[in-house]
């Protein structure tokens, strides 16, 4: 059972979601990103205004989850963005928790509001992109379920930065 409430998103939340957002990006990716790429990735303002555009126009659905009255991570979730994926198929487009709340149920909690949340729009499966070096990131989501589909691994340009990615998935049932 978990201590974290789990709601959706509203305007004033972006701030705090893109802080976490940068935090944990920085804390993961440290070692993996060149110091001075990891620096180009530190900006609150640019992720709090996709986050803002995001939680406004609901693309993707935003949750937030809360200790207290404390956002301690998000998630965001809809359809899957890539091409050719079924209508019935569903996209964790980011999951982020506050480092200082990682291993603590926060990425559960919100996991499980991602799953609901996609299961009443009709989606019967997700997947996640995942970059290859990121084995917090892979290991939660294999805990979770989800298997690797090597075959779509690929190098994104995320923030003017090359990253390997893999796409995972798994059924929602």
């Amino acid at each position: 059972m978990s201590n974290y409430q789990v709601r959706p998103a509203t305007l004033r939340d972006a701030k705090a979601i893109a802080q976490i957002h940068t935090a944990s990006a920085l804390d993961a990716y440290r070692g993996i990103v060149p110091d001075d790429q990891l620096k180009a990735m530190s900006s609150v303002e640019k992720r709090q205004a996709y986050w803002r555009e995001a939680i406004e126009y609901c693309e993707p659905q935003v949750q937030v989850a809360l200790d207290g009255d404390k956002i301690v991570g998000f998630v965001g979730f809809d359809r899957s963005r890539d091409e050719k994926s079924r209508q019935t198929t569903g996209e964790v487009w980011a999951i982020y928790a506050a480092p200082s709340h990682w291993n603590k149920g926060v990425g559960v909690t919100l996991w499980d509001a991602a799953r609901e949340g996609l299961q009443e729009e009709g989606c019967n499966n997700v997947t996640v992109w995942v970059p290859l070096r990121n084995e917090r990131a892979l290991r939660f989501h294999e805990l979770a379920g989800f298997k690797r589909e090597m075959s779509t691994a690929k190098t994104s340009l995320i923030g003017g930065i090359k990253i390997e990615e893999v796409r995972l998935k798994r059924p929602l049932n």
